[in-house]
């Protein structure tokens, strides 16, 4: 049997499998849409499409994925309840990025305030909020990856290809605002998702 030092430099999956002899059947299948092209390399997948380039880090010990006649098969070891989850959140992630790179996605939030009129700017890669509460110091959102980010009146307007970046954004932005020892029922201030697509 060979052991890691025999193997070189491959990677701890093929190190398992040669203990293990373990064996690998196809399990599911997302095709490529059209205009959209994909590569792997050592465990990263980049997708490529007419609004840009995005990329997500596919590893597991127990799934493995294969590009090939347009489509991208994934291939699992085992099928147990966790394995078959790790196959579908890989599965649905592919979409959504699939989906990214050819229409993109925008989200929406407002900003609220009933008592200090907030102030919200876009400066380099961050969200600058001014007179939070009436605050002297302003508050900063950092801005996920290259989500775009325009404020029109109380409306905040992100727009991105990878969905994931764009909800990190908005976590953000609300996690700047979130308001401690104060009565919620009176003090509604902070910037709101209202929705997306």
């Amino acid at each position: 049997m060979l052991g890691r030092a025999e193997l070189g430099e491959n990677s701890w999956h093929t190190y398992i499998e040669a203990r293990q002899m373990v064996k690998f059947e196809q399990a599911r299948m997302v095709k490529i849409p059209s205009g959209v092209s994909v590569t792997a390399s050592d465990g990263t997948v980049e997708i490529s499409g007419k609004l840009g380039k995005t990329s997500r880090v596919f590893r597991s010990n127990y799934v493995r994925y294969e590009i090939a006649d347009g489509e991208v098969k994934f291939y699992v070891s085992r099928k147990n309840k966790r394995v078959m989850s790790v196959l579908g959140t890989w599965a649905s992630t592919l979409e959504t990025l699939f989906r990214g790179v050819q229409q993109g996605f925008q989200y929406e939030m407002k900003i609220d305030y009933t008592h200090f009129p907030v102030r919200v700017s876009v400066k380099g890669n961050s969200v600058l909020i001014e007179n939070f509460l009436g605050g002297r110091f302003p508050r900063t959102a950092p801005i996920v990856g290259n989500t775009s980010v325009s404020v029109k009146g109380d409306r905040v307007f992100l727009e991105g290809i990878d969905r994931q970046d764009i909800g990190e954004t908005v976590a953000n932005i609300e996690r700047a605002t979130k308001i401690r020892h104060f009565d919620l029922r009176v003090f509604q201030d902070g910037i709101y998702l209202l929705g997306g697509n």
